[in-house]
C-alpha cells in the first residue's frame, strides 16, 4: 500500500466511523443545545486529548497490552463503563430545568474537557480500536510511531470538524432548545443514552 493509498483509505475508513452516532455525538449534542457552543468545544477538545493519549499508547506499545491481557481489558472496561453510569445517573436524577451561564458556571468549564477526555481514555474499546486498526495503514517501512501519530491527528482533525458541525447545527434551534422541558427531556434522555453505553459496555467482549 502507498503512502496515498494508505492516507485516503484511513482518512474514508475514519470519517465513517467518526459519523456513526455514539457516546462523542451524544455527549456533544447535549452540551451544545443545554451548556452553550463553547462547553461543547470544550468537550470535543478533551474527546481528541483522550484520541492522542490512546495514540501514544499504542504508538509506545503499551496499548498492545489491553488486546492481550484480559485483565487489563476488564478492568479498564468496567471503569468506563462505571464513569459512564455515573454521568448517565447525574443527568437522569438531577436534569436542569433551563439554561444558564452566570461567572460561576463559566469557571467550571474545564469539566466539560476532562469529561470527554475520560469518557474516551476509561473506553477500552478506543484501545483495542486503534491497536487493531491503526497498523493496517501504515505503509511497509515507515515509522510505525511517526505514523501512529498522523493517522490519530487526521482523525482528531475528523472529529473536531464533526463536533464543530454539531455544535453550529445546535444554533439554528437554539430557541426552541433552550426551553426548561426541552433543556430537562435533553438532560434525561442523553443520560438514557449513557446509561445504555456503560451497560453495552460492561457487556461487551472483545
Amino acid at each position: 500500500m502507498s503512502v496515498t493509498d494508505a492516507l485516503l483509505a484511513y482518512t474514508l475508513a475514519a470519517t465513517l466511523l467518526t459519523l456513526t452516532p455514539g457516546l462523542d455525538t451524544a455527549l456533544i449534542l447535549r452540551t451544545a443545545t443545554v451548556e452553550g457552543g463553547r462547553k461543547a468545544f470544550h468537550a470535543a477538545l478533551g474527546i481528541d486529548a483522550g484520541c492522542f493519549i490512546w495514540g501514544a499508547l499504542v504508538a509506545f506499545g503499551l496499548g498492545a497490552l489491553l488486546a492481550v491481557s484480559e485483565f487489563a481489558y476488564t478492568l479498564l472496561k468496567y471503569c468506563g463503563a462505571a464513569y459512564l453510569f455515573w454521568l448517565g445517573i447525574q443527568l437522569l436524577l438531577r436534569p436542569r430545568q433551563q439554561f444558564s451561564l452566570n461567572q460561576g458556571e463559566a469557571n467550571s468549564s474545564n469539566n466539560w474537557f476532562l469529561r470527554g477526555m475520560l469518557g474516551n481514555v476509561l473506553n477500552p474499546k478506543m484501545g483495542i480500536f486503534y491497536v487493531s486498526f491503526l497498523p493496517q495503514f501504515i505503509p511497509t517501512g515507515h515509522s510505525p510511531i511517526g505514523w501512529t501519530f498522523l493517522l490519530v491527528t487526521i482523525h482528531v482533525l475528523i472529529g473536531t470538524l464533526w463536533s464543530l458541525t454539531l455544535i453550529t447545527a445546535t444554533r439554528y434551534a437554539s430557541g426552541v432548545l433552550k426551553k426548561p422541558a426541552v433543556v430537562k427531556w435533553m438532560d434525561r434522555t442523553t443520560g438514557c443514552l449513557f446509561l445504555l453505553f456503560a451497560a453495552k459496555l460492561a457487556m461487551s467482549r472483545r
